[in-house]
């Protein structure tokens, strides 16, 4: 057995198996990746797999992250946990700013439980937040660059910031509110960027350094980020 490490993914288990016939691959619910391959496949055929399958493998493994008291959630809230003696069950509530997550003293924050109320309530503050606040950045981009769109959805995308279809309807991740502004304002401007060329070649990033200069610059920041919590 190898173990690798694919980025953007993690650690890659890869396993040869003589009774194997093709490359195969499984994430268990711990979100670990193994790929078995035939025994006289090289480990290298396995890693290529994985970078083959890599957007479908971020749409099916689950966040690790552990949401602590007092986490910024987006750009408007923070989670806070509070244990309490006299409840039985596990509840979330929204009061202004602040996202309250109470539960049992018998649990601690940290409880399967207790994440999941917490990611739940902090889910729905970034997607109201997203939905009260893209649209109207990325109409602001669009007029200052000379950016024209049909239409902006905001909706939670597994695997990417955003799209832009070729008939320039553009779907943005509430998850964008978890990005510093500098981010956002590059991710909405690669969308727009798409509405005159659909493509990744020459010509899309003249467009786009015109209207954010070295725009290639921000793409190693974005990949410090995932679209989850």
């Amino acid at each position: 057995m190898k173990t690798v490490s694919i980025p953007d993914i993690g650690e890659v288990q890869l396993v040869k198996n003589s009774r194997s016939r093709t490359i195969k691959m499984t994430i268990d619910r711990n979100s670990t990746v193994k790929v078995t391959l035939p025994s006289w496949a090289p480990y290298k055929a396995g890693e290529l797999f994985v970078l083959s399958k890599q957007e479908w493998i971020k749409e099916h493994i689950q966040p690790k992250t552990l949401l602590k008291h007092g986490d910024p959630i987006g750009k408007f809230h923070h989670l806070y946990f509070r244990s309490d003696e006299t409840v039985k069950t596990v509840t979330s509530r929204q009061k202004g700013s602040a996202l309250w997550v109470t539960h049992p003293h018998t649990l601690k924050h940290t409880h399967e439980t207790v994440q999941a109320s917490a990611r739940k309530i902090s889910m729905k503050a970034l997607r109201v937040q997203a939905q009260n606040t893209l649209p109207q950045r990325l109409t602001q981009l669009a007029k200052k660059h000379g950016f024209e769109f049909s239409s902006v959805s905001v909706r939670q995308l597994k695997a990417r910031w955003g799209s832009c279809s070729s008939k320039q309807e553009i779907t943005l991740n509430f998850f964008l509110m978890q990005l510093p502004w500098e981010l956002i304002d590059y991710v909405l401007l690669h969308e727009l960027t798409h509405t005159k060329a659909m493509h990744h070649g020459p010509e899309f990033w003249k467009i786009f350094d015109q209207a954010l200069p070295n725009a290639k610059s921000y793409r190693k920041q974005l990949h410090e980020y995932a679209p989850y919590i």
